[in-house]
């Protein structure tokens, strides 16, 4: 008889391990508490346009996990790669080139020197071949400081961490975590990637593979408590009743997960990991009627820490015809999450940045998302927060998978990578007994 996984949680990773257990022969019954899929990865739909909560960008994604997903599941993701000639940091005064790329490097003005653009790519170098690898404990800022890096080299890798990791401190990235990001970042051919048809089109093929192996799929699904047998979890409860299992996934974020552990085994495991502090921005989307030319379908104002893209450039399904979606956001420092005032402030910093690189967008205006608490990753990688393992060794039977749980990347990678070594974890014990 199959083995059946209870998978708590419709958001991306507990879909795609829910995807990839279906596919390999076991019975899934995937539980989403709302009554929709795809977790903090949904599209909403507004007047015409298809608003993306949050960016549906995907980073290195020739290395990415959606890649493994595609070749296992058989899954259609329709990629369109960023074009890094379209993109441009703005020193206020003038834009200057990102140093994507050789030419890119060789042509930007974020570096003045010809011997600090040089010791920039000796760094990559040295970043590529595993001789810089951080040190544990130590930020990536303190790092750089003991090592003394010319300041402009350091200058420009925080620049970079800042857009990567979404984040207005990159100076509290653990050096580790930020060696072990660019050794793969510096690798890839494909940085930067973008899914036609956002979140919504990667939620329903993950959705068709579960349903056509045969498994099932439960909205409306909240779960009360978990109820353990020994070193293992028996059920789940909801307000329908008992669900039984043989293993069980929870893709659900740590606040929720201590809810339903309370009392159990795993409570004091879970605990501390409610101390950690997400990864807030704030977000704020326009749809226009008409397009808006510009040369340049990304800019990072370096000072505002404030980065626009034209979504609809990469991703022409999510607007009418002829009209212009614009994504922009804006990093926000711990202390800023919840200040009204500061929100106000970033968002009329927005608003400049728009009326600067798309004169007349207000006259344009037909719809907008504004979002002063959009959660980019729901444990920030900063100092010394850290990530949840996939599983902890005083419970047999259950594993985690989220941006909040240990994987490779960041961001949607995150549950993508947990999510994989999840399903791994789940198949093994499977194939044992």
């Amino acid at each position: 008889m199959k083995k059946t996984a209870v998978v708590i949680g419709g958001g991306l990773a507990g879909l795609s391990v829910a995807a990839r257990l279906a596919k390999n022969g076991m019975h899934v019954k995937l539980l989403e508490k709302a009554p929709k899929l795809g977790g903090r990865a949904v599209t909403i739909p507004l007047k015409g346009f298809n608003f993306n909560f949050g960016a549906h960008a995907i980073y290195t994604r020739d290395s990415s996990y959606i890649r493994k997903l595609e070749r296992e599941l058989g899954i259609t993701v329709n990629w369109r790669d960023f074009d890094p000639k379209k993109a441009r940091y703005d020193l206020g005064e003038e834009l200057t080139e990102m140093p994507a790329t050789l030419e890119g490097l060789y042509k930007t003005k974020i570096l003045s020197a010809t011997t600090a653009k040089a010791a920039f790519a000796i760094e990559v170098m040295k970043t590529v071949c595993l001789l810089e690898r951080g040190e544990e404990g130590v930020s990536i800022g303190e790092w750089m400081k003991r090592t003394k890096k010319a300041p402009e080299v350091q200058q420009l890798m925080l620049l970079l961490a800042s857009s990567n990791f979404f984040t207005q401190e990159p100076e509290r990235i653990p050096s580790t975590a930020f060696f072990k990001y660019y050794q793969r970042m510096f690798k890839t051919s494909k940085a930067v990637a973008y899914i036609a048809g956002g979140w919504e089109s990667l939620v329903a093929e993950l959705e068709r593979v579960i349903v056509q192996n045969g498994s099932e799929i439960v909205t409306k699904a909240k779960i009360e408590r978990v109820l353990f047998e020994g070193n293992r979890v028996k059920a789940v409860e909801t307000s329908e009743g008992l669900i039984e299992g043989d293993e069980f996934v929870f893709a659900c974020p740590p606040k929720e997960l201590a809810k339903i552990f309370e009392d159990t085994p795993l409570a004091n495991s879970i605990a501390p990991y409610l101390m950690q502090r997400p990864n807030t921005v704030l977000v704020y989307d326009i749809g226009l009627k008409s397009r808006i030319d510009s040369p340049y379908t990304y800019i990072y104002d370096k000072q505002a820490k404030v980065f626009l893209t034209d979504i609809s450039h990469y991703d022409p399904e999510c607007v009418p015809e002829g009209g212009q979606l614009v994504q922009a956001i804006a990093y926000l420092k711990s202390e800023e999450v919840g200040d009204r005032e500061h929100a106000q402030k970033r968002k009329d910093a927005i608003e400049a940045l728009f009326d600067k690189h798309l004169p007349g967008w207000r006259d344009e205006l037909v719809a907008k998302r504004y979002t002063e608490r959009a959660a980019a990753q729901e444990i920030k990688v900063e100092d010394d927060q850290k990530l949840m393992p996939v599983q902890f060794h005083s419970c047999a039977n259950a594993v985690f998978a989220g941006d909040w749980v240990q994987g490779v990347g960041q961001l949607s990678e995150l549950s993508f990578s947990s999510g994989w070594e999840a399903g791994n974890r789940v198949m093994h014990r499977v194939t044992l007994y």
